[in-house]
């Protein structure tokens, strides 16, 4: 089980309480989430740092994260204590690399990779728009937002992406944590200490 959990540390990246969610209106009526969603959208080069939690059936593992976004590319680098477990996932448009303890593993798509590796599928594209606090383009998504207007919640595919702690960037909020998680498969991703890293 413990090497099933470090390769879904490798593998999930390369994918991904309602509180107060009767006090803001809806996303169709929302401006300031208006204006930040078109921020959002216009941000496709950045760069994050971090820690991911991935629990799974029990199990947990907690690499750190370097992240790296240049418009559809990216190049996803996580790492255990003294850089143990060194794993990185390289990606551009028809193509997604994997490259960990010395092996390769290619396909033509994240989610390919996913049910290759471990046998199920994980809603990795998602994952893009998700860690900067979108919802994906499709299928609908149900949003929660708090009294300040700000996005608590996405429900997506069956999954919950909740934001307990976004952070003021400039003139852009981004999350500083992210917890993913989809109750049928038993599986949760947390995010935590992100600092991103903007294209001016």
């Amino acid at each position: 089980m413990t090497s099933l959990i470090s390769r879904l540390s490798g593998c999930a990246i390369a994918l991904f309480s309602l509180h107060g969610c009767m006090l803001a209106p809806p996303a169709e009526s929302n401006s300031d989430w208006a204006r930040l969603k078109s921020d959002l959208q216009e941000l496709t080069t950045w760069e994050l740092r971090g820690r991911v939690n991935i629990r799974y059936e029990g199990e947990s593992h907690t690499p750190r994260i370097r992240w790296q976004q240049d418009q559809d590319d990216y190049a996803i680098r996580l790492w255990g204590t003294f850089n143990a477990g060194n794993t990185l996932i390289t990606g551009k448009s028809g193509s997604v690399t994997l490259e960990t303890d010395g092996r390769t593993s290619k396909a033509r798509t994240p989610e390919k990779l996913i049910l290759r590796e471990l046998g199920y599928e994980l809603p990795v594209s998602s994952l893009n728009y998700w860690i900067k606090g979108l919802p994906a383009p499709r299928p609908r998504a149900q949003l929660t937002f708090n009294e300040f207007n700000h996005l608590e919640q996405i429900e997506q595919e069956g999954w919950l992406i909740n934001y307990p702690d976004p952070r003021q960037y400039t003139d852009i909020s981004l999350p500083r944590r992210i917890e993913i998680s989809r109750g049928e498969d038993d599986i949760k991703l947390v995010f935590v200490g992100l600092n991103w890293t903007l294209d001016q």
